[in-house]
């Protein structure tokens, strides 16, 4: 069930403009943040898209939005939204994500990196973020950059840190599989269940014996699942 969204302008209110002032700054920034979002969240996809959702739904978004100079172009869009301080932004959308859920108590959180579609450019390598989702409200709430000469492994103690996880279980793929990221979301009120691979062999062969001596005496419960994907059988 998805959350109850809030109006997002109070958060994104106070979000500086990094833009000079000159006769070419034609359109506010909150208006062009509010067109983005609204275009997002309908599931669009690319700036000309965004610009073509806002010409359609411009009456609606007058409602709501000054738009002293009519509908900003696709070009104006992905400028003003480029020219953001992204930790400025993400506190923002943090702060409005968490606000529609009453809280993360008994809420499955799942934590997992992936590579932005179609941000490869050349010799740049595709970004990557690493986000928490919540599991029953189908819902990100925050997302943290992987650096360049970086992994998932340094970015998920950031993306910890932005998040009340009090009463929250957190599910991550081998990858998390750390103690000091377990610590912290213990530290944090939280619990955790980590998956556990062969990039830690110490680890599997104790835990291996155990977890087949438990398993075959009824201990445990065992799901099973076998499902097409990318082209092969995966047995999970």
């Amino acid at each position: 069930m998805l959350p109850q969204l809030l109006d997002p302008r109070p958060y994104f209110a106070d979000l500086p403009d990094p833009r000079r002032e000159t006769q070419n700054k034609l359109h506010k920034l909150h208006d062009i943040l509010m067109i983005v979002l609204c275009a997002v969240l309908s599931g669009v996809e690319d700036w000309v898209g965004m610009a073509d959702f806002a010409e359609e739904k411009e009456a609606w978004l007058r409602g709501f939005l000054e738009l002293p100079n009519g509908i900003p172009s696709h070009d104006t869009l992905s400028d003003g939204l480029g020219r953001i301080e992204p930790t400025a932004f993400q506190a923002a959308f943090t702060a409005w994500a968490t606000a529609a859920l009453p809280g993360l108590a008994d809420e499955p959180i799942r934590v997992d990196g992936k590579a932005v579609r179609g941000s490869r450019d050349g010799a740049n390598p595709a970004v990557h973020w690493v986000s928490a989702f919540a599991g029953r409200a189908r819902w990100v709430l925050a997302q943290q950059a992987v650096a360049e000469q970086s992994n998932e492994i340094t970015a998920i103690p950031d993306l910890l840190a932005l998040l009340d996880w009090q009463g929250a279980t957190v599910s991550i793929d081998a990858m998390g599989c750390q103690k000091a990221i377990a610590r912290a979301i213990v530290d944090a009120g939280g619990d955790y269940v980590l998956a556990l691979k062969d990039n830690h062999p110490t680890w599997c062969e104790d835990v291996r014996p155990w977890l087949d001596t438990e398993v075959a005496r009824g201990r445990l419960p065992v799901l099973e699942t076998v499902e097409k994907d990318h082209g092969r059988i995966e047995i999970r």
